[in-house]
């Protein structure tokens, strides 16, 4: 059966012109996957990683500063279709931000890609660096994402490219392992075998070699869903001191920290892995995610020295033996009934286990802004943060815990109740609200803010004001 499937995988994958270094990546992760691999990391295995150097305690001199940033490149992750929001375009391309400078053109919003490219434009405005920009998009981000970069004409630098195509590979049927069909959709029968896909793609463009070649040597990779993430030279130079072929940035964890992956050491060797999520036994979960055990969480911000990724990705042709992540869905996610599948993922910070010597660092909250839900980008959308010249979104208080019901999960049905604007958030210390409410203008949230369900559709009108009893006209 799984000699079948697996033929049949890489017969489609060619077929389709995939990379070759993405095929035989995919071909090492079915036979795991095949022989019952789960990719667990149980934790009796592991000891936790504590004690990491600071950020906020870095004496980093401006020159230092510069001269690091000025050999850096930035990679963003920007291949995800927020389908989780119910999207089918690159999640880099949703509004989060409608205050945007005077000087700024336009009706004053701004998209995560918009946000980002600003960054990077302060950063070089304010160092000199050239601090190229490329994006790993998806088959199915690529086009959206050129589009709405066209009009940065000044953000190639020296001919780099603005971005590689992230891989792609056929989901797989749960009961038989081989790649299914779904002629209602065919795109559907595809998906991006997760962001440990960074490797393969970067062999396969050649873009390590070609910063390189441009003089560059490190490179700051993230999440284009995570604004936090911006340009910084003090961890710049922190890590070209360091020596270092590859680094981490860990956030300590707070109560809203349930998900996400965490760096562990593993105990018959001493090296530093990465456990995500996925990758968590269920008899695990509860002390994986006590911060008295294991303090920091993983961010997804990761430096490379380029010269040791070249180095490794030419070994290994950019098959990198990262863990098997077995991630279950159906072949649509919209619809629960359709056949369940399983999708072959990876996470491109279990190469922490790749690179010896590979170390990590403690970070603020700033540099984690993730938006996965509507809720998150409520939470960037109000007034807790403030949009600065350098185009950083900064906490004006502790954010709170935002929870919306269901009803709100589509951006756009998100986006109907909140069409005039986010309520203020900063006497909040959280908001949850179940049913269905529309949000009228210049509503607050104070407290333990919270709506019940109202049974039907429900309006908080206009200056009002919702506190833990609930609606204060």
């Amino acid at each position: 059966m799984s000699d079948r499937g697996l033929a049949l995988a890489r017969e489609k994958m060619q077929a389709e012109g995939v990379a070759p270094a993405a095929i035989e990546t995919f071909t090492r992760f079915y036979h795991l996957l095949s022989s019952g691999e789960t990719g667990l990391v149980r934790e009796a295995d592991v000891e936790p990683l504590v004690d990491l150097p600071r950020h906020a305690d870095l004496d980093v001199s401006e020159a230092d500063a510069q001269e690091a940033l000025a050999r850096t490149a930035i990679i963003k992750l920007n291949g995800g279709l927020g389908t989780s929001m119910g999207m089918d375009k690159a999640k880099s391309l949703l509004t989060v931000r409608a205050d945007a400078p005077a000087e700024d053109a336009g009706d004053g919003s701004l998209t995560f890609l918009d946000v980002i490219v600003r960054q990077v434009r302060a950063a070089r405005e304010a160092t000199g660096a050239r601090l190229p920009l490329v994006l790993m998009n998806s088959f199915r981000t690529r086009d959206d994402t050129l589009a709405a970069l066209a009009p940065y004409g000044d953000l190639a630098v020296d001919g780099l490219p603005v971005d590689f195509l992230q891989n792609r590979e056929p989901k797989l049927r749960a009961d038989t392992l081989e790649p299914v069909e779904w002629p209602a959709d065919p795109s559907l029968e595809w998906c991006p075998p997760g962001h440990g896909d960074l490797y393969p793609a970067l062999h396969a463009s050649g873009v390590v070699r070609a910063l390189l070649d441009a003089g560059f040597r490190y490179a700051s990779v993230s999440n284009s869903d995570n604004l936090g993430a911006a340009p910084d030279g003090a961890i710049a130079a922190w890590f070209a001191a360091s020596g270092a072929p590859y680094a981490a940035e860990m956030c300590r964890k707070s109560p809203a920290d349930v998900k996400g992956g965490q760096l562990v050491v593993r105990k018959r060797d001493g090296r530093i892995v990465q456990r995500e999520t996925a990758q968590t036994h269920p008899d695990d979960v509860t002390v994986s995610l006590d911060p008295s055990v294991h303090p920091y969480f993983h961010t997804n911000n990761l430096w490379f020295d380029l010269e040791a990724l070249a180095a490794e990705l030419d070994r290994t042709g950019g098959v990198l033996e990262l863990p098997l992540i077995r991630n279950e869905k159906t072949v649509d996610p919209t619809d629960p009934s359709s056949p369940a599948v399983v999708q072959i993922e990876s996470a491109m910070g279990a190469a922490v286990a790749v690179f010896e010597g590979a170390t990590a660092i403690e970070v603020g909250r700033e540099r984690f802004l993730p938006v996965k839900t509507t809720g998150d980008l409520l939470l960037m959308r109000s007034d807790v943060y403030e949009l600065t010249e350098e185009y950083r979104l900064v906490a004006q208080v502790e954010a709170p815990l935002v929870k919306l019901s269901k009803t709100y999960k589509a951006i756009t049905a998100f986006d109907e109740r909140f069409a005039a604007g986010a309520p203020s958030l900063r006497g909040a210390s959280s908001l949850t609200v179940e049913g269905d409410w529309t949000f009228g203008a210049a509503v607050t949230a104070e407290g333990d803010a919270a709506l019940p369900d109202p049974g039907e559709p429900a309006t908080v009108p206009d200056g009002a004001t919702v506190t833990s009893e609930g609606v204060r006209a």
